[in-house]
Formats: structure tokens, C-alpha cells, sequence
């Protein structure tokens, strides 16, 4: 895994990414952390996100995508369901999910730069020493960079 620090939304738009990936949870929300960040600079990744079924755990492990451009740089943002809801105590993040859509990008996006940020760590409350590993397998082979969030 490769890291920088920076803004990953800002390094997309400046052409470092062809794809991002961001968790999300399965209820439509979109209203926190990096997810609120792309939902407001980004509404066709939240309009990817209404298309899905509200409330469903059949979306765990699976993602939906938008193409979007900014500043003459077009990449496609993928909305990785890695966790069910937000609500409550706990951890959120489910590290199957997050195993499932990980190999599911990798697939998809075999030949694309991606980028991320702690996805499932922070407000998900998931380890990320476990979900990086989980990342750096399902990725594996692949140009794939960690941003760590530094404004």
C-alpha cells in the first residue's frame, strides 16, 4: 500500500486517481465525514447512491459508481458499502463487506489508479491495521494509494 497525505478529493481533481473509494453505509445517507464532502461537491456519486434500495444488507460488500469531472480531470467515485447503518455504539464497519467490495474493485478497476481514505476507520470505528491488511490483499498488484487526510 502506498500512502500519501494530502486531500483525496483534491488530489482527484487534479488528475492523481482515476478512481476513489469511500465507504458508505447501506441507508442512502451520505451525511458525514468524506461521504458528505462527495455527496455536496459530487451529487452524481450521491444520485448513484439513491438509485441502490434504502436500508438493504443485500448491498453489503457491493458498491455503485458515478463518473463525475472536475478541472478537466474526470475519475469515478465508488460508494463501497462497508457497513449496514451509523446509528449506535459499536463498531460499524464490517470487514467482510469490506473484503467482498475490495475484490469486487479490484475486478472492475484492475488497470486504474485508486485512491482512498481510512475507509471503516473513523467514524465506522473498525481497526485499521486489520482493514489495511484486508485492502493491501484484495488489492494486491494493483496501483492503489492510501490518502491519509491532511488539509
Amino acid at each position: 500500500m502506498h500512502t500519501v497525505r494530502g486531500d483525496l478529493l483534491a488530489l482527484a481533481c487534479e488528475g492523481e486517481f482515476d478512481v476513489i473509494v469511500h465507504g458508505c453505509n447501506c441507508q442512502c445517507q451520505m451525511g458525514k465525514g468524506i461521504a458528505l464532502a462527495i455527496k455536496r461537491q459530487f451529487p452524481a456519486a450521491y444520485a448513484a447512491d439513491l438509485e441502490t434500495e434504502k436500508g438493504s444488507r443485500e448491498k453489503l460488500g457491493s458498491f455503485s459508481a458515478a463518473k463525475v469531472e472536475q478541472d478537466g480531470h474526470s475519475f469515478i467515485i465508488v460508494n463501497a458499502y462497508t457497513q449496514f447503518h451509523w446509528r449506535g455504539a459499536g463498531m460499524k464497519a464490517d470487514y467482510d463487506a469490506i473484503r467482498h467490495v475490495m475484490r469486487a474493485i479490484a475486478l472492475q478497476f484492475r488497470d486504474c489508479r485508486i485512491g482512498y481514505p481510512k475507509i471503516g476507520a473513523g467514524l465506522a470505528g473498525g481497526d485499521w491495521s486489520v482493514i489495511s491488511a484486508i485492502i493491501d490483499s484484495e488489492l494486491d498488484g494493483l496501483n492503489h494509494t492510501y490518502v491519509e487526510f491532511s488539509p
